[in-house]
């Protein structure tokens, strides 16, 4: 199974995504990205990876060459930290999460070849959020016929963690 979640920032995509992995015992690998805050505002993004690591993803006082918006981005960290993380999951768990597929981490080749790799192989579920904006490589995988896109909205996102575990012990039988 491959579910890739999308819809507004803060609506609670993240959120689905772990109330998901802490009601179902499947091994999981992969990363989530979380905002960083200051007075209210956001200043950035860290990567946490699920087995423990961190690094500054994106800040706005990074002056790196990569930028997206008023940010500027971590290439090199997150390919250090996230990749090896995804190719281990790929080998050694059930699940592999992507928090996520968006302008930031697209901006690494090597992301997009191993996101490629994730959704070829049959074996290992994905649940992962991709962005809602147009983006060529991110509308091809929304056009796969293997993954389902699901728009978290103020509606649903309250039942999705249970439908999700749901189908997903459905399918281990």
């Amino acid at each position: 199974m491959k579910i890739l979640l999308t819809g507004p920032p803060g609506i609670g995509k993240t959120t689905v995504i772990q109330r998901t992995l802490k009601g179902i015992d499947l091994k999981a690998g992969g990363f989530f990205t979380q905002e960083m805050r200051r007075e209210g505002r956001r200043i950035g993004f860290v990567l946490k990876t699920l087995e423990g690591e961190e690094g500054v993803l994106a800040h706005v006082d990074y002056k790196g060459k990569y930028r997206v918006g008023r940010y500027g981005v971590d290439l090199s960290l997150f390919e250090a930290m996230a990749l090896p993380v995804l190719e281990r999951a790929l080998q050694e768990k059930e699940i592999i999460v992507i928090d996520e597929i968006g302008k930031m981490e697209l901006l690494s080749q090597r992301f997009r070849e191993v996101v490629i790799q994730i959704l070829d192989q049959g074996q290992r579920h994905l649940l992962g959020v991709i962005h809602q904006k147009r983006e060529p490589f991110a509308d091809s995988i929304k056009k796969r016929e293997d993954v389902e896109v699901t728009v978290v909205n103020y509606q649903n996102r309250d039942e999705l963690p249970s439908q999700i575990i749901m189908r997903l012990k459905r399918q281990r039988g």
